[in-house]
């Protein structure tokens, strides 16, 4: 039976022609604008896609925007499906298997984060070096096959945190580095869940970001994180964090975010192939 996802890639390619995607970035809560707003990009509402997730979360527009730079074809996602919407950890699969099918080999993930630690101050722009799985859960769950057994290792792909670090020095970006950690949501992490989070090494805590991961390297891509730190977690710094207060943060931030990933993909970056 051919796949669902396969009626988003007929989509793409009836708008953009045979030319392959070169990279994808999902941005995350509050972040959507960071895609820009180029007349000549092409925005596919989520609902056009098949396979796409239908995410009901405030701060989430749900449409693939397809831009040219530097000769280059890029996919911005903008929003994701979280698993507490609907027990799902599969929710994002849907749309990285399109991807993929598109001809992407790297993807950037982006995220709002809460921070565990004191020095790392809401509005902090943070490159994810590593996560755990907190929450148990798996997309791969259920999956057939030897290829579920994925290395996880180099999640995040050395190369291309090297090459987002001197896209950072250039863009004049302040970039931080620390491990996230995946909580399953809705509800916010408690005070002692945040300090068991740090205790066991995370920097930062959020709800979302690590199933696209996992689905994205059974498949080989190459894996970025970017998280924007919108506040201090539970019990940390008088953090006592809030949806709104999370996509105030995340759109005041975004402005940073934009002007590194606008300087990574300068046509005169290193080549991502």
């Amino acid at each position: 039976m051919t796949p669902l996802w396969m009626g988003a890639v007929a989509r793409v390619r009836a708008a953009v022609g045979d030319t392959p995607v070169d990279l994808a970035i999902v941005l995350g809560t509050g972040l959507g604008e960071v895609a820009g707003d180029d007349p000549a990009d092409i925005a596919v509402p989520y609902s056009e896609l098949p396979g796409f997730p239908r995410s009901d979360v405030s701060g989430h527009a749900g449409r693939l925007v397809l831009s040219r730079r530097g000769g280059r074809l890029i996919a911005w996602l903008q929003g994701r499906a979280h698993y507490y919407e609907s027990g799902d950890a599969r929710a994002m699969s849907g749309a990285i298997d399109a991807l993929a099918a598109l001809g992407a080999k790297q993807l950037i993930v982006t995220c709002a984060s809460g921070s565990t630690r004191p020095d790392l101050a809401t509005g902090s722009l943070v490159l994810i070096n590593d996560h755990i799985n907190f929450s148990g859960m798996n997309p791969l769950i259920g999956a057939e096959g030897d290829t579920r057994f994925v290395a996880m290792t180099q999640a995040y792909d050395p190369a291309l945190a090297a090459q987002l670090k001197a896209a950072a020095a250039q863009a004049h970006v302040a970039l931080g580095e620390g491990v996230y950690m995946w909580f399953s949501g809705p509800s916010f992490e408690t005070p002692a869940e945040v300090r068991m989070a740090a205790v066991l090494g995370a920097d930062l805590v959020g709800m979302s970001t690590v199933p696209e991961v996992i689905l994205a390297r059974r498949l080989g891509l190459r894996i970025a994180g970017l998280s924007l730190v919108t506040n201090f977690a539970a019990g940390i710094a008088g953090g006592d964090p809030d949806h709104a207060g999370t996509k105030r943060v995340a759109a005041a931030g975004a402005d940073a975010l934009k002007r590194l990933l606008d300087s990574f993909l300068l046509p005169s970056s290193e080549s991502l192939s």
